[in-house]
């Protein structure tokens, strides 16, 4: 954006009046755009507005360009300085609102590229708020963690200095304008995930040869009767009570989200993989790709279409394979180290196919015999219990006394195949007695087997150490779910239509890739990786009113930035963050806008 100075000749008389203008793209070429009419402005307050009407180029990370020729300096009148005789006693602020967070999240959204994407794709209507606007507000919002449409558009939105930087004002943010934006972006999915891919590539040199995959779930608050993928089935939220749907993420090593699928809420994870597959070989073609996926979706079945296809794959197996390879695990040999407490071991299979990677934990060890331990004194302490009652009233039957032992060994499943259980009778078959006794063989190899996991894969590497770091990176998608669900309020999901639940889980993918490329950019400048803590920091940046009674004339009312304390404009300044300089006149700039 830019001021562009107009003149026109009414009666005879010269008249100079601004405008702020924007460059857009359309199907014609670049046009340019008046947002707002700013009247007639002395120089001075025309360069007052200078520093708020470059944000275009400040939120793009471009330097900020200069009003007049690139080579001569300012003229003198534009460096002038407007002096104005103030009340001091009646200075006041008003109007405190959030600049730092949204104001990083637009950049985020700009330096991404999906405003010109979305410009592009989404065809021009008779709207009066751009669908690519709607889009920014409904992800912003979904970034700065908003439960709900309703919630951003009768609080959030006003609370925060959008206005000023979108141009869009608090009466055209409503929830009906939102769902329809929602319905915008429907259809625009394989457009924005192809989008986002190509930044991968340009800007952190991400290749698609190694893919994690893990499912989660969302429940929905209410019937959701018009949703058909609206089913009840395992909750990973601990509500097994509401409906819900599972969500299939593809996630880079880096974990950059690639890519996603909505299954119906009773979808098995293990019936997901397969479609997954297909939809990234579609993307990126077949050869040279590596699946690490966690051991819940794996089954004999998957396993077989992944070699039929020729990729590769690194999964995890179910405790009980572990069995089988006792004598490995006994064996004290061949173990890498990949750090102190962590071992591993490559196992070769007699068929060649596939190999098993034998991995086994100190700390692991050390947390799984805590946990059993305390299953086992829990267990015992029932059993214990129940046998005394028996004693004291032994007229009992012996049915109610099996289903009261089988709620307690269904609490305590780990501790449960360590004992053998016993209901004695008397001579008329009444329950008299629990009879304990531990089973020595299982007893062994639990604690043998206590830290100690096994992970299968068809790759030809040979290094364990590197295999066991490859299946760890899952971890990632791990992080990326727990990203989505705590950090972008995810859930629950209040929508009750099929199509405007997958538009919110876009607008979440769209928040989501948005986070983990600030925590990349955060890495690479040497901030760490915790985008939470840097949001929390720039919550401190505030837009605020400065209201100056002035001797002549009406009160002078200036929007402004506050300025950033030292650790925080080092924050800014290592991220190449600048913020808009001067003030904004709120009386010449705040106007209804149609756009």
């Amino acid at each position: 954006m830019y001021l562009r100075r107009n003149r026109t000749n009414r009666r005879g008389d010269a008249y100079d009046y601004w405008t702020l203008v924007r460059t857009i793209r359309t199907a014609r070429g670049p046009r340019q755009q008046i947002v707002a009419h700013l009247g007639k402005l002395t120089e001075p307050e025309a360069q007052e507005l200078r520093g708020w009407a470059d944000l275009d180029a400040l939120l793009d990370g471009r330097p900020a360009p200069r009003q007049g020729t690139l080579q001569e300096p300012m003229p003198p009148e534009e460096q002038a300085t407007l002096w104005k005789r103030v009340n001091v006693r009646g200075v006041r602020v008003e109007r405190s609102r959030q600049f730092g967070r949204v104001y990083l999240a637009l950049a985020l959204w700009r330096r991404l590229g999906l405003h010109t994407l979305l410009r592009e794709t989404i065809p021009e209507g008779r709207e009066w708020i751009e669908w690519e606007q709607v889009a920014c507000i409904l992800t912003l919002g979904r970034f700065c963690a908003q439960g709900s449409e309703l919630a951003l558009a009768e609080r959030w939105y006003e609370s925060t200095a959008l206005e000023d930087l979108l141009g869009v004002s608090p009466e055209a943010v409503n929830d009906a304008r939102l769902y329809r934006g929602l319905d915008q972006l429907h259809d625009r999915k394989d457009d924005l995930c192809n989008h986002l891919q190509e930044r991968w590539q340009d800007w952190f040199g991400v290749g698609f040869e190694f893919l994690l995959y893990d499912v989660t779930s969302t429940f929905f608050e209410g019937e959701a009767g018009k949703n058909e993928k609206a089913l009840r089935g395992y909750s990973r939220d601990s509500r097994p009570d509401c409906k819900q749907v599972c969500i299939g993420l593809v996630v880079t090593a880096e974990g950059l989200p690639v890519g996603y699928e909505v299954f119906a809420g009773n979808r098995n994870d293990v019936t997901t993989l397969e479609e997954v597959v297909e939809l990234m070989e579609r993307k990126y073609g077949k050869p040279n790709r590596i699946w690490v996926v966690d051991r819940g979706i794996v089954s004999e079945d998957n396993l077989a279409f992944l070699r039929a296809r020729g990729a590769h794959y690194l999964v995890g197996t179910p405790k009980s394979e572990l069995k089988r390879h006792e004598e490995k695990l006994l064996d004290q040999s061949d173990w890498s180290l990949v750090r102190e407490g962590l071992e591993v071991k490559l196992i070769d299979t007699p068929h060649g196919q596939e190999r098993f990677v034998l991995c086994r934990s100190r700390d692991r060890a050390e947390k799984e015999k805590a946990m059993l331990q305390r299953q086992i004194g829990r267990l015992r302490k029932a059993l214990e219990k129940l046998d005394a009652s028996l004693h004291k009233r032994p007229r009992q039957d012996r049915m109610n006394v099996g289903m009261r032992i089988g709620r307690w060994l269904g609490r305590n499943p780990a501790a449960e195949r360590l004992f053998s259980i016993t209901v004695e009778e008397d001579e008329r078959g009444w329950a008299s007695g629990v009879k304990i006794e531990e089973r020595p063989d299982r007893v062994d190899w639990a604690s043998l087997a206590q830290g100690a996991y096994l992970l299968r894969t068809n790759h030809p590497e040979a290094d364990p150490v590197k295999l066991w770091h490859w299946y760890i990176q899952l971890t990632q998608a791990e992080a990326a779910f727990r990203s989505a669900k705590s950090d972008l309020a995810l859930r629950p999901v209040f929508h009750q239509k099929t199509e405007r639940v997958e538009s919110h889980i876009l607008v979440c993918f769209l928040a989501l890739a948005m986070w983990r490329t600030l925590e990349q950019w955060m890495s690479r400048k040497g901030l760490g990786s915790c985008a939470r803590q840097l949001l929390l920091e720039l919550d401190e940046l505030r837009s605020v009113d400065v209201v100056l009674p002035v001797a002549e004339g009406p009160e002078l009312r200036l929007r402004m930035v506050v300025q950033p304390e030292k650790p925080l404009a080092f924050l800014l300044a290592k991220l190449g963050l600048e913020l808009p300089k001067g003030s904004k006149k709120v009386e010449n700039v705040v106007e209804k806008i149609e756009a």
